[in-house]
């Protein structure tokens, strides 16, 4: 019942946009910097630049739960990631600069 509650909670917060005090580049310019496919996903998902790509990007994947489950730095332009080892689920991206700022980030599903 309480991983109900908390579900429930995370669930507000991602739609009041309680992860609106991380401004970024791409809501600055008014488009995504990276384009993400397919949504839901179900053996791998797509990660290709729209816009200023830089080598020393990363990108990490966290579970709905908040715990990082990928990590992967100096991302090519265009990355493919395989699902696999993932669960069913809702899935948070980030893209961080060399700085470990976040320039973007987005949700994703995950279907088995």
């Amino acid at each position: 019942m309480r991983k109900i509650l908390y579900i429930l909670i995370l669930t507000a917060g991602f739609h009041s946009n309680s992860f609106s005090q991380i401004r970024t580049l791409g809501d600055q310019w008014g488009s995504k910097i990276l384009r993400y496919y397919p949504n839901p996903a179900s053996v791998a998902i797509n990660f290709d630049f729209q816009k200023n790509y830089n080598n020393r990007y990363s990108l990490l994947i966290f579970n709905f739960m908040g715990k990082k489950v990928y990590e992967l730095k100096n991302i090519s332009y265009k990355t493919n990631i395989n699902l696999e080892e993932f669960y069913r689920g809702i899935y948070i991206y980030q893209l961080r600069d060399k700085n470990n700022f976040v320039l973007e980030s987005g949700k994703f599903q995950v279907l088995r």
